[in-house]
């Protein structure tokens, strides 16, 4: 999925919202979001959101950059996309590349809404936290039993 390459303001962002998350690009990531947008990424209560309700503002969505974002490169792909309206459905692997060389996929739906602007006003990433959180567990025991 390739910015500029949609008619649907929703698929646009999402797919301007990766460039700028492969490009290590904070700022411009923050500039596609509305003021008051929310992501939610894992829905529903996990170490990354531990009141489940998201993280509300600019302000918070900067820090779930340098919190989830920031720390490793993402490597994305988009395998299906299914726009309606003001929002796009994006079936997708993440792998998750981290700075001691260990990599962490998931497979996970992203829902994106966007303003009239085309801004983006909601993300929502649907992924089971606790999957990861064995992947984690399995390379920690790993490279402690080598």
């Amino acid at each position: 999925m390739e910015a500029g390459k949609f008619t649907n303001r929703a698929q646009q962002a999402g797919a301007e919202s990766l460039a700028a998350v492969r490009a290590k690009n904070k700022t411009a990531w923050l500039e596609l979001f509305a003021d008051d947008a929310v992501i939610q990424d894992p829905v529903g209560v996990s170490p990354l959101d531990p009141s489940g309700l998201g993280h509300r503002g600019k302000e918070a969505i900067a820090r779930f950059w340098d919190m989830a974002i920031a720390p490793g490169q993402l490597e994305t792909k988009i395998r299906e996309s299914y726009p309606a309206g003001d929002e796009c459905a994006n079936v997708a692997t993440f792998v998750n590349r981290m700075p001691n060389g260990a990599a962490i996929a998931t497979e996970l739906v992203v829902v994106y809404r966007v303003d009239a602007r085309g801004r983006i006003v909601s993300l929502k990433a649907y992924w089971e936290y606790a999957k990861i959180a064995a992947q984690l567990e399995q390379m920690l025991g790993t490279r402690q039993a080598g």
